[in-house]
């Protein structure tokens, strides 16, 4: 093994196996995991974000999840802080840090660095939020493209999240996001290693979607949502009710939508999800591709561990 300890990242659209992959991968490596999830970082959010359980965690220390509650905003620049953080405490130990979800842009900032962006601000996120329910998100990811053709040409336009807050960066500073976001530096020491879990076949993830989703259903997903509601002040802008399924839980509780059709608008949303991921992942340079459809999982972690230790001198 080379003196620096590695930091390997574990990418991969939603429902494609990471979380088995990671936790097979971390036994085997004597690893532990840290979250790149922008949901899995909430309390209480756990049947709707697939989050690990403890008895899945058992054995493997993990990082990351259950650090703030639904109605507090968590920013890509504070996963920034808490990673590093638990990056140098796993190295501290001697131990492998293996970063693994799904949130793109939390693994990018930390490769790559973040730009100095202002804070959000509540009342031009209340304007372009009112504009958008007024035109769609598809007028206002025009809008982008006139400002900033760069971000909305990496942005989807069923991406309301990020068309809001290029928007607001390019309303509260008057300069593209894009152009802010060229003066960054990367964050690790060095380069990850990096993997992402892909399927050959898009109906093979289609299929593991809506299974899952039927699952999440079964083991009391609207429950928890609505206990969500008691508890905190929860409304479908926050953050965290940007998860794929928890606005559309919030619709079905308020009567805007009935079961059948509150499935098929999260089935729907996930799927979109996934796509954006796999163009992301599609995107990113020195990347080992795993197959997650043809390799059973075994296989996937021997291919990985295999790649890591040629890599690292023989890890």
């Amino acid at each position: 093994m080379s003196d620096v300890s590695p930091v390997v990242f574990l990418l991969g659209p939603t429902a494609c196996g990471k979380t088995s992959c990671s936790i097979e991968l971390a036994t085997r490596l004597n690893a532990e995991i840290i979250s790149v999830d922008s949901a899995l970082v909430y309390k209480g959010m756990n049947i709707g974000t697939a989050k690990p359980d403890m008895s899945e965690r058992a054995g493997v220390v993990h990082h990351l999840i259950d650090l703030c509650t639904p109605d507090v905003a968590y920013s890509v620049a504070r996963f920034c802080k808490d990673a590093l953080a638990a990056i140098n405490d796993v190295h501290s130990r001697g131990k492998l840090a293996l970063l693994t979800g799904g949130t793109m842009l939390y693994f990018n900032a930390l490769e790559h660095g973040i730009a100095p962006l202002p804070d959000a601000s509540p009342e031009v996120r209340k304007t372009i939020s009112a504009e958008a329910e007024r035109v769609g998100w598809n007028a206002m990811h025009r809008r982008l493209e006139l400002v900033d053709s760069v971000a909305a040409a990496r942005i989807h336009p069923n991406d309301p999240q990020r068309i809001q807050r290029a928007l607001e960066v390019y309303e509260i500073t008057g300069v593209a996001l894009s152009e802010l976001q060229k003066n960054t530096q990367p964050m690790l020491s060095t380069p990850p290693i990096k993997f992402a879990l892909m399927p050959d076949n898009r109906a093979w993830l289609h299929k593991r979607i809506s299974k899952r989703f039927g699952q999440m259903l079964q083991r009391g997903f609207l429950d928890e949502v609505a206990g969500l509601c008691r508890i905190y002040d929860i409304h479908s802008e926050l953050p965290s009710m940007r998860s794929v399924g928890y606005r559309q839980a919030l619709a079905y509780l308020d009567g805007v939508d009935d079961i059948d059709t509150m499935t098929a608008k999260v089935e729907a949303a996930t799927r979109q999800l996934a796509k954006r991921q796999m163009t992301w992942i599609r995107g990113m340079s020195n990347l080992h591709l795993i197959s997650c459809d043809t390799l059973e999982l075994q296989g996937q972690v021997e291919q990985i561990i295999t790649t890591i230790r040629k890599q690292t001198f023989n890890l």
